[in-house]
C-alpha cells in the first residue's frame, strides 16, 4: 500500500519502514490492514540469498492472524497511530458509539467497543482512549477521571 498523501495540516496514515527493523508489538500493513507484531522470526543469510524476516500478526479491527515473510532489507508499511482522549457523548444502536475529541472538541463515530468489560463501561459522559489508525477510531480504554 502506497503512502498516503492527505490534505495539508493533516499527518500521513502510513511510512514505510526496513522489515528488519520491526519487533514485537510494533504495528504493521499487511493486505491493506494494520496489525499487531506477534512474533518475528529472521533468518540468516543463505548462499545465494539474503536474509527473511517472518512475521505473524493480527489485525488491530478485525483480530485475524496474518503472516508477512518478506527480505530483511525490504521496505514495508506502518501505519500511524494517532492516539488521544474522548468524551462519549451517545451509543447509537449497539455497535455505534459518537465521541467527542478531547484536543479539538469535534464529535465523530466510532464502533462500540468487542471486550463485554470494556462495552459495558462505555456511556455517555466516560472518557475513552481512542486511537485513529488510517482513518479508522477504535475505543480502547476508558480514563480515570
Amino acid at each position: 500500500m502506497p503512502i498516503e498523501l492527505v490534505e495539508e495540516g493533516e499527518i500521513m496514515s502510513t511510512k514505510p519502514v526496513d522489515a528488519g527493523s520491526l519487533k514485537e508489538g510494533s504495528f504493521v500493513v499487511i493486505d491493506g490492514h494494520p496489525c499487531r507484531v506477534l512474533e518475528v522470526e529472521r533468518s540468516k543469510t543463505g548462499k545465494h540469498g539474503s536474509a527473511k524476516v517472518r512475521m505473524v500478526a493480527v489485525g488491530i479491527f478485525d483480530g485475524v492472524k496474518r503472516t508477512l515473510v518478506v527480505p530483511a532489507d525490504s521496505r514495508i508499511e506502518t501505519p500511524m497511530v494517532r492516539k488521544f482522549s474522548g468524551q462519549v457523548l451517545a451509543t447509537l444502536g449497539d455497535d455505534t458509539v459518537q465521541l467527542m475529541s478531547m484536543e479539538d472538541y469535534s464529535t465523530f463515530e466510532a464502533p462500540m467497543p468487542e471486550d463485554p468489560d470494556l462495552r459495558a463501561r462505555v456511556e455517555p459522559g466516560v472518557e475513552v482512549e481512542v486511537w485513529e489508525i488510517m482513518g479508522r477510531y477504535k475505543i480502547m480504554r476508558t480514563l480515570r477521571r
